[in-house]
């Protein structure tokens, strides 16, 4: 990784707006020409997601600006704040990460957080022990709200499909196709076969009882 003191630099500068409506990502672009100009770094693209929430998962131009990354097109990245790139702490410490596996330094405008210096290296130490201590925080709050719910007695994991083994098996015993079971009781087919190991053993009840059985 290249130190930012290198006036042969080469950084990729990465803007998003997350609407068209009153939102241009101009400004973005202008004051990060202007600071790249200011430490004489050479700009090699512009990646700009317009019209996207920073909560989706894909974005085409940040997509792009990863692909370029592991192509070593450049030597840092550049944005206007944090919360333009990352979609949460974990994203961010995560995308940040990538980046440097890659050897691209990570540079944040507004949030004074440069990482190809060892000042920010040590702030990015801090960004991700926070990340790790928010998920942990998350992570002990779905325990407590496990054990309180089991403790008020309430029934955990996925509800009842409604698809009753025994009345399968007298519905299949009474000659109804599946597609008929489905109607009949209100549930999908699939759910139905789910059941279906189940629903053959009352079959099998049935029979026993003398019951003509179509199963």
């Amino acid at each position: 990784m290249k130190d930012s003191s290198s006036t042969t630099m080469r950084v990729a500068i990465y803007a998003r707006v997350s609407t068209l409506h009153g939102q241009n990502p101009e400004m973005q672009l202008n004051e990060l020409r202007e600071y790249a100009s200011r430490r004489e770094w050479t700009i090699v693209d512009s990646y700009v997601d317009e019209g996207v929430s920073g909560s989706k998962q894909s974005r085409p131009e940040l997509n792009r600006l990863t692909a370029d990354a592991h192509r070593r097109r450049f030597d840092a990245v550049l944005v206007w704040k944090i919360d333009r790139f990352g979609r949460s702490l974990k994203h961010l410490v995560n995308a940040i990460a990538d980046l440097a596996a890659y050897g691209v330094a990570f540079v944040s405008l507004r949030d004074n957080l440069d990482l190809s210096t060892p000042s920010g290296r040590l702030m990015f130490q801090i960004i991700g022990a926070m990340a790790e201590f928010e998920r942990s925080l998350i992570q002990e709050r779905v325990r407590a709200g496990l054990r309180n719910a089991r403790a008020k007695g309430k029934r955990l994991g996925r509800p009842p499909s409604g698809a009753d083994p025994v009345r399968i098996a007298a519905l299949r015993a009474s000659g109804a196709s599946w597609r008929a079971i489905s109607h009949e009781m209100g549930v999908g087919v699939a759910t139905l076969y789910r059941a279906a190991p189940a629903a053959d053993a009352g079959c099998s009840e049935i029979a026993y009882s003398g019951t003509s059985a179509r199963c």
